[in-house]
Formats: C-alpha cells, structure tokens, sequence
C-alpha cells in the first residue's frame, strides 16, 4: 500500500463529521444563556464566558464561533487579529435553534399536551368529551399540517374574521 500526499484525506463518497450536535449547538445555547444575562452586559466574552459555560475544549469553541458568525447566528466582536472576543448579539433564528424562541412543531406538542391535560382534568363529562374531540382531531390533522398552523399563530399570520 502507497501512502502519499492523500493521506489522512476524507474520500469524495465518505460523510464529513457532524459538527452541528457535537460542537455549534452546545455553543449556540451556551451564547443564549450568556448573552441576554445582564452580569455579562449583553456580550459575553468568548474565552472567559462561553467556553466554561459550553464545556468544551477552547479550540472547539473558538471554531464554533467562527462557524456561527459565518452562519449569521452571532454577532461576533472582534480584535485587530480578527479573533472572535466576544459575542453581542444573536439572530432570531437561534433563539430558535437554542430554544428560546417557540417553534411551530414545539408549539404544536404543547397543545396536543395541553388539550390531553384539559381533557383529563375537564370538571364535567360534557367538557371532558369536547376536549378528547378535539385532542383527537388535532392528533388526526398530524405533525406536518399542525405546525403549519403553529407557525401561522406563532408568527401572526393568521387571516383575521372579517
């Protein structure tokens, strides 16, 4: 077997390795929950906040970061060296992503979850009747057409009566 300047190359037909779960999500939510605290004036500093806050090793953040800035999910500060030293802000979009923000298919579980609960705790049969109906119903419209809806409440786009 030769061995060249190929080698430790990953094939054309082979996956690269995920960084979103293992890496810039873990940074992503380190970021939210550092970046709306008011000890950290709105920018957390990347080094001294997001790595301890992550658990990640310095050098994986630091490429995190670089990833979420070239994404638009931070707003990064930066030296003269173009080195990320803190974050000042974040887009909607990860808000979302960090769960901060509601999405439609979680807004939709919650009411599946929350007709379940009404039916279950209904004070009447009549009202405990009207709830599995529409538990029911809603559980049948199904995950996609749900958050479909939910995005159209979440996001105000709901046409109004007229």
């Amino acid at each position: 077997m030769r061995t060249g300047r190929l080698e430790g190359v990953t094939p054309p037909d082979a996956p690269l390795a995920d960084t979103w779960f293992s890496r810039d999500l873990p940074v992503l939510r380190a970021v939210a929950r550092l970046v709306d605290e008011p000890k950290h004036g709105g920018a957390p500093y990347l080094l001294g906040s997001v790595v301890p806050g992550s658990g990640l090793p310095k050098e994986q953040v630091v490429a995190a970061a670089k990833a979420l800035a070239a994404a638009g999910y931070i707003e990064p500060l930066t030296n003269h060296a173009g080195d990320i030293v803190r974050i000042t802000g974040i887009s909607a979009e990860a808000r979302r992503l960090a769960g901060l923000w509601p999405t439609p298919q979680g807004e939709w579980e919650r009411l599946l979850e929350q007709a379940q609960i009404r039916a279950h705790r209904a004070p009447t049969d009549v009202e405990r009747e009207r709830w599995r109906a529409f538990a029911d119903a809603a559980r049948a419209v199904g995950p996609d057409a749900g958050a479909l809806l939910m995005q159209a409440l979440v996001g105000g786009y709901v046409p109004r009566a007229r």
